[in-house]
């Protein structure tokens, strides 16, 4: 097809008061599927149709609350036009139903689960909620396992999602508001937010972002995130498959995007310090969650300088290594064929391979290659002399710390892969120059006009009892402080 025809194809057409020739388009859009649906029949005389696309809708429902009502109906005195007003105004009973006048509209709901009823001599359709479809049972959440809270996690269907963030959230400032992405699978798109706490700059900048998004297909929430951060290394969207946690972020002040077709809801604006925190921080006593916080911070620093500050040391700075600890190394070194940077490297890529290769086998064959990977090829590899008993351990170390954050696993795998090549060419001076690299696009970047790193960069102190420690609820509740009130922010005020 051509550009020419496609782009008349997307011109909206006006539904004509003809029944004939508007089958007949509808009939050429699809070209013959199967499971597109037309029932025909008459009402007191009056040419009419039942338009559905099969495996979306109820059929009981279209029988009991459509055909039957239709059927008992005395309309024979009415002419089409009549007879659809009179259908929509007093006999059907459905809760959703709307005029449809162009086929564009009619086309979309007709693929999301509507019934379309059309009668000869009447310009326009009625579109009649009827939609029923098999999806995933809501489940426990597989990424954010939490010991205390909610065992529910986001599904496919986002008008599920919408239900479960309203149920935990029972107030009428509370908003959705429903957009769809310019593409090919004209995906619905619905931001959640709270209208008294939210931000006016921030919601219209999202809103301009994602109407100018233009995709062909978007079948997951990843599609359209690059389209509404900033870029950089860290992530400025937050994802999230908690509903839980999804109401707690948007009583700060952000927006919730969930996207239709995937469990994972999108967050906005996201800053650095939320990598370490969890759900499970807010339902703990405060004492222990201010030191697993801090274990995570640790843990992070740990998966990324760890192993180019051992081949810096073994390297060029053998004097910062414990006598007995260089001792091992040093004979370590001198049995196998690679340089301390070659061993840590080639180490690094093949977990990556191991771990990438668990995720993608089956479930059952997961384990064997989890124990096949750990167990078989890291003795033979130090039996054979290939790697170090100590590079081995450093590599499995920092792999475990890695993820204590796995929001930031991407990141951590990329930075620890490059400290090690700089840790073994430019020693610790190339590593305090990579730290301070790292540091000055964490303080220098912002995410809808909030400083990424805030309230680290610039510094408040009032926001330390939720970062540098986890304060009591009844410190916390005195003032819940908004996003768009971070210091360094500049966003306008309501």
């Amino acid at each position: 097809m051509s550009r020419q025809e496609k782009q008349q194809d997307n011109v909206p057409q006006k539904i004509s008061s003809s029944l004939l020739e508007n089958l007949v388009y509808l009939r050429k859009q699809f070209d013959g599927s199967m499971d597109f649906i037309i029932r025909q029949f008459n009402i007191e005389g009056t040419k009419a149709a039942l338009i559905t696309i099969d495996n979306l809708i109820d059929k009981q429902t279209i029988a009991e609350s459509i055909l039957n009502p239709i059927r008992r109906a005395e309309l024979s005195h009415l002419n089409g036009m009549e007879k659809m007003k009179e259908i929509r105004d007093n006999i059907l009973t459905t809760v959703d139903q709307e005029q449809m006048v162009e086929f564009d509209t009619l086309l979309t709901k007709l693929m999301s689960g509507f019934a379309m009823l059309a009668i000869d001599g009447c310009d326009f359709m009625l579109s009649i909620g009827v939609q029923s479809f098999a999806y995933r049972s809501i489940s426990e959440p597989s990424n954010e396992v939490v010991q205390r809270g909610s065992r529910e996690s986001f599904v496919e269907p986002y008008v599920i999602n919408i239900s479960m963030i309203r149920r935990r959230m029972k107030t009428p400032k509370l908003k959705f508001e429903r957009m769809q992405i310019q593409s090919e699978s004209k995906t619905d798109v619905c931001l959640c937010y709270l209208r008294d706490k939210v931000s006016p700059q921030i919601l219209k900048q999202l809103k301009n972002n994602i109407s100018k998004i233009k995709l062909e297909t978007v079948m997951a929430s990843g599609y359209i995130a690059p389209f509404i951060e900033r870029r950089g290394l860290f992530n400025g969207v937050g994802v999230s498959e908690r509903p839980d946690t999804v109401c707690g972020k948007i009583s700060e002040g952000r927006i919730a995007i969930i996207v239709d077709g995937t469990p994972n809801v999108l967050i906005v604006p996201h800053l650095f310090i939320e990598n370490f925190q969890t759900f499970d921080d807010y339902a703990t006593r405060p004492f222990f969650a201010t030191f697993t916080r801090w274990l995570k911070v640790f843990a992070f620093f740990l998966s990324i300088f760890l192993p180019g500050f051992y081949v810096a040391s073994g390297t060029f700075h053998p004097e910062f290594l414990p006598q007995v600890l260089l001792t091992k190394v040093v004979q370590a070194q001198a049995e196998t064929p690679f340089s301390l940077m070659i061993e840590c490297i080639m180490i690094h890529i093949i977990y990556e391979i191991l771990r990438e290769a668990g995720l993608r086998v089956p479930k059952p064959l997961g384990h064997a290659v989890s124990i096949v990977g750990g167990l078989v090829i890291g003795e033979a590899a130090v039996q054979s002399g290939l790697v170090g008993p100590p590079t081995l351990m450093v590599i499995a170390l920092t792999a475990i710390s890695s993820y204590v954050v796995p929001s930031l696993y991407e990141q951590t795998a990329i930075l620890r892969l490059i400290f090690i090549i700089i840790g073994g060419t430019l020693g610790f001076w190339g590593i305090t120059l990579g730290f301070c690299a790292i540091l000055i696009s964490l303080c220098s970047e912002s995410i809808y006009k909030i400083p990424f790193s805030a309230p680290l960069s610039p510094f408040n102190l009032k926001s330390m009892r939720d970062v540098a420690i986890r304060a009591s609820w009844k410190i916390l509740r005195k003032d819940v402080e908004k996003i768009q009130n971070m210091p360094g922010s500049n966003v306008k005020k309501k």
